[in-house]
């Protein structure tokens, strides 16, 4: 999938709070946007050099998104919005999955909440998926999530829900850089989150992992990667 806009690079100073990051472009400090509310703190440290991409409306607070961030080699990208997208890019132009559908949808209700995305035949959604995106790589073993999060606690509960109402249901990790070689639950993060991964795993919703192949214009599913949970 292509990413679109102009790009520069920055260096890293501070997060100033979920969303707002100081960096440096040339000798000057300025404000942008950090399109992802997890803590992030292995990548965003003082110094790191970093990808912004500039804004299209000229009249937004902050001129420039924070989306990737280099941690040695290996760049990553943070933007929390493209796991989402980059899946439903593939969903609809190859069969990841060995399902036959007629279209692909994002954003699909399911009782009073919403999954990433619903595969559908003849009209009706027959299979929900839930994204996550992944940020956090030690020693190979990408982990989700880098903060508690009881919002993806209750998106496995509700994938159970779905399966036990006869829906398809899967859960997609996608790890937004390429030096991953397995995904587990981070559970020493969120053993809450964690359990609720195993749980929906016995249920019998189908539970994904992939890296990506990232670069500063375009990022791409690379290898499934084993599930330990």
């Amino acid at each position: 999938m292509r990413i679109e806009g102009i790009k520069i690079e920055a260096t890293f100073e501070k997060r100033l709070n979920r969303f707002v990051a100081a960096v440096k472009i040339g000798s000057r400090s300025h404000k942008v946007h950090v399109p992802n509310s997890g803590r992030l703190a292995e990548l965003l440290v003082p110094g790191a050099r970093v990808i912004l991409r500039e804004a299209q409306n000229p009249a937004r607070k902050y001129p420039y998104d924070l989306i990737m961030v280099y941690t040695g080699d290996t760049l990553v990208s943070v933007d929390s919005s493209l796991p989402a997208r980059l899946l439903l890019s593939e969903l609809s132009r190859e069969r990841i999955l060995n399902l036959n559908y007629d279209f692909v949808k994002p954003e699909v209700k399911y009782g009073n909440s919403r999954f990433d995305i619903g595969l559908g035949s003849k009209g009706k959604i027959f299979y929900y998926i839930e994204v996550k995106g992944v940020t956090l790589v030690e020693n190979g073993r990408a982990m989700f999530p880098d903060a508690p999060t009881e919002r993806g606690t209750k998106h496995m509960l509700e994938l159970i829900r779905a399966k036990e109402e006869g829906y398809g249901a899967g859960v997609f990790f996608i790890v937004q850089r390429e030096d991953a070689d397995r995904f587990s639950p981070n559970d020493s993060m969120d053993k809450k989150f964690g359990d609720a991964v195993r749980k929906a795993a016995e249920a019998g919703v189908e539970v994904f992992a992939y890296n990506c192949r990232v670069d500063r214009n375009e990022i791409l599913l690379f290898n499934r990667l084993p599930v330990e949970l």
